[in-house]
């Protein structure tokens, strides 16, 4: 896989780089020195600071724990955190194959923004095709913003990488011809519930969300209150949805029920029992 992404050597020097460096609000990215990286760790910090800050803007009220990124051992999120309370991001990636990082950290990152746990239930695979979505929606917005000023003369020369790279991905995941994603879901919503990390149908799903988060970029803010669904009111997929809506703030709501009316479910007419203990 990694030969076929474009990758750009000799091209970074810190010096260039202070544009991606600038206001990341609080966000302390640390990677790893490695040798896997092709470059040095503050230009590896810039890209992937560059990557969070599309997602970390729609969170002004957050504050971050630092994050450790290693290029290789995953792509993972590991639930044990560093010595210091930090992520431990681990990525599967290197020689200065940047779309692919940012790929991969911005799926990670979501995980982060949705306050990812341990905890064991079946609609994993929700949480893992909203990070999905993350990958695809920041890779396209840098394609946008490296492309203008006042981005490093090397970021523009490779913006149109990052949105070769999300198209690819975009048209691997098309839907065959005339099936209504509704019914695409209906269809696989079993499968789905079995494991979380059917990264192929995940990605189907993420590309029929991904309009929705384009449309209101605000609405990311949603995810954190992802935690909260997972916990004690009902194992179906509705009843997941309606407690996110149910937990979150009433400026999500309206969005949240657009998602669900993506997969052909109308939360008005779901209800929820009381939450388990």
């Amino acid at each position: 896989m990694r030969k076929a992404i474009i990758g750009v050597c000799g091209l970074l020097a810190w010096g260039t780089l202070a544009y991606a460096a600038e206001p990341a609000r609080e966000i302390d990215i640390r990677p790893v020195q490695h040798q896997a990286w092709g470059n040095s760790t503050a230009s590896v910090k810039a890209i992937l600071l560059s990557a969070a800050r599309e997602l970390e803007r729609h969170f002004p009220e957050r504050r971050w724990q630092p994050i450790l990124v290693e290029p290789l051992g995953g792509p993972i999120t590991l639930f044990e955190r560093g010595p210091g309370g930090e992520y431990r991001v681990q990525l599967d990636t290197g020689d200065n194959l940047w779309a692919q990082w940012i790929y991969q950290f911005a799926h990670e990152f979501g995980h982060i923004l949705s306050q990812y746990d341990e905890v064991r239930h079946g609609n994993k695979w929700f949480e893992e095709t909203i990070c999905e979505v993350a990958s695809l929606y920041v890779l396209l917005r840098l394609a946008e913003t490296w492309s203008q000023e006042p981005a490093p003369a090397a970021w523009k020369r490779f913006a149109p990488s990052l949105r070769k790279y999300a198209q690819n991905r975009l048209e691997k995941s098309q839907l065959p011809e005339a099936q209504p994603f509704p019914d695409w879901y209906a269809a696989h919503a079993r499968e789905l519930s079995r494991t979380g990390y059917d990264r192929e149908k995940n990605t189907i799903a993420a590309t029929a969300l991904l309009p929705l988060f384009q449309e209101s970029p605000e609405q990311w803010a949603a995810i954190a209150f992802l935690a909260k669904a997972k916990k004690g009111h009902g194992e179906t997929f509705p009843e997941y949805l309606k407690a996110w809506q149910q937990h979150s703030p009433e400026k999500h709501r309206a969005f949240i029920g657009k998602v669900g009316r993506r997969f052909g479910i109308d939360l008005t007419q779901v209800k929820l029992g009381p939450a388990k203990e």
